[in-house]
């Protein structure tokens, strides 16, 4: 438990560092020549110190040189790295005849290990293959100053010359993997939180029609119910009182049929933290009609006044999914002729069940129903929809010369085994 503790004690100051470096990173990246000039500055200093301190003097080969041309020498190493990320070639290439002079004459500032800063931007920048030419450009000086002024060990200056080369560009490249991963990662990212708001969006989009779809079978035929109910209620209740009262009754159940329905599709949409505010039985998961229920649907446009037959043919096998399909289809086709087909009309549902799965549907009516006026509303479109769920096919439209009125054509076929 203590060392849990403490490692959730050093997560803010990770968490600070971490931040910290962004935030440098990103000024980096913005404003480079401040950064390019402070490190130029110390390198700069630190040649200068070099200079006037008699430092270089402990590992010169020749003390005779002027002290000018040390001067020349330290900034010659140190200025060009003011472009060595711009430019990182171009600054080893103006560096190298500064440590040609420094080997030949044997000055050996330390400073020419400058050139290994060069290195590592090399590897970082550019293709691996310029490190070639740049470790020759590199030892050749070393070569020069081991061969004018040999003695003990010159075999090691080269060798050491080489390691530090190494050392260098190793460094460069683990750093260019590693940003170059970063940057994989950064981009992967990237792309899957698009993906994820792209998802997220036609999951929208999907449940938005669906809600639609739902809304417009419970509410679209339940309407059209109640409004048939209606007006044959007002042309009897003058006439025939009894009958006026049976539309009323018939009116009110399907009313509070539709009410159910509604509410069984509100329930699953409602937030489940309200549900956790307020305790209430769990709702259905959605309104789901089965073949079971054609009959009281059925029943209920015979009492809105439209004359129902039905023939069946097979015996019915389907899981729910298909049944609430059939069940949605043949709710559109009846709304509609409710709608649509105009007084006296009939309509007419043949069933035929096949052993396999398979279920063929058609609805038709003998009304004045004519060709679509450029739009299908929602009806149509949500019954392809359903039946595309499935692989079926649906067709819709006026019935054949000379017959008058409107066919819905519905077959879904056999299911294919998981």
């Amino acid at each position: 438990m203590d060392r849990v503790a403490e490692e959730r004690a050093t997560e803010p100051l990770t968490e600070y560092v971490h931040r910290v470096s962004r935030r440098i990173r990103a000024f980096d990246q913005r404003h480079p020549l401040p950064w390019d000039l402070l490190l130029t500055g110390f390198w700069v200093t630190a040649a200068l110190i070099d200079y006037f301190g008699d430092g270089w003097l402990n590992v010169t080969r020749d003390r005779d040189n002027p002290g000018w041309l040390v001067l020349v020498l330290s900034l010659g190493f140190s200025v060009p790295l003011l472009w060595r990320r711009t430019h990182p070639r171009a600054v080893l290439v103006a560096i190298a005849p500064v440590s040609l002079v420094n080997s030949w004459t044997g000055i050996a500032l330390q400073a020419v290990l400058l050139q290994l800063l060069v290195v590592f931007h090399i590897a970082l920048r550019r293709p691996p293959r310029n490190l070639w030419w740049a470790t020759a450009l590199i030892t050749a000086p070393v070569a020069v100053m081991t061969a004018r002024y040999a003695r003990g060990g010159a075999d090691q200056d080269i060798v050491s010359v080489l390691m530090s080369i190494a050392v260098a560009a190793a460094i460069g490249i683990t750093v260019r993997t590693r940003r170059a991963h970063t940057e994989a990662l950064e981009d992967r990212a990237r792309r899957l939180e698009v993906e994820r708001d792209q998802q997220a969006r036609l999951a929208a989009a999907a449940e938005r029609a669906r809600i639609a779809r739902e809304m417009h079978d419970i509410i679209g035929h339940n309407l059209a119910v109640i409004t048939g109910l209606a007006d044959g209620g007002r042309y009897a209740a003058t006439k025939s009182p009894e009958r006026a009262a049976e539309a009323l009754t018939a009116i009110s159940t399907t009313s509070r049929q539709a009410l159910t329905e509604l509410r069984r599709l509100l329930d699953v949409l409602r937030d489940e933290t309200a549900q956790h505010h307020t305790p209430a039985p769990p709702a259905d998961l959605t309104p789901q009609p089965t073949l079971a229920d054609l009959t009281p649907l059925i029943d209920g446009v015979r009492a809105a006044g439209l004359p129902v037959d039905t023939t069946v043919q097979g015996t019915p096998t389907l899981p729910p999914g298909r049944q609430l399909t059939v069940y949605r289809v043949i709710q559109e086709a009846l709304t509609n002729t409710l709608k649509h087909a105009g007084p006296d009309a009939t309509s007419h549902i043949d069933f035929s069940y096949d052993d396999s799965g398979a279920v063929t549907v058609t609805v038709t009516d003998t009304g004045r129903g004519g060709p679509l006026n450029g739009t299908e509303g929602r009806g149509l479109p949500g019954m392809r929809e359903r039946t595309a769920l499935y692989g079926g096919t649906l067709e819709a439209g006026p019935r054949d010369h000379p017959e008058q009125g409107w066919r819905v054509h519905l077959h879904l076929p056999e299911e294919s085994p998981q």
